[in-house]
């Protein structure tokens, strides 16, 4: 599975935090979830943890999904 990459985030004023991919904005933190996220994203790899808190990462099981009955067409 690649590693996420493309994320960004910026910090306003007011304490909310912006999170982007590739530009576009993917999720608004605010409060104590905006302090607990740049805690989190300071002390580890920040893409990852990007990813994990928009959910927009992959699990995995894309494929194993493309064959099911369901979804083959």
């Amino acid at each position: 599975m690649p590693r996420p990459h493309g994320f960004g985030y910026t910090r306003r004023a007011d304490g909310t935090v912006v999170i982007t991919h590739h530009g576009r904005p993917a999720g608004t933190l605010r409060g104590a979830r905006a302090e607990r996220f740049v805690a989190e994203a300071e002390s580890g790899d920040a893409q990852l943890v990007m990813a994990r808190w928009t959910g927009a990462y992959k699990h995995g099981n894309e494929r194993a999904a493309r064959q099911h009955p369901r979804n083959r067409g």
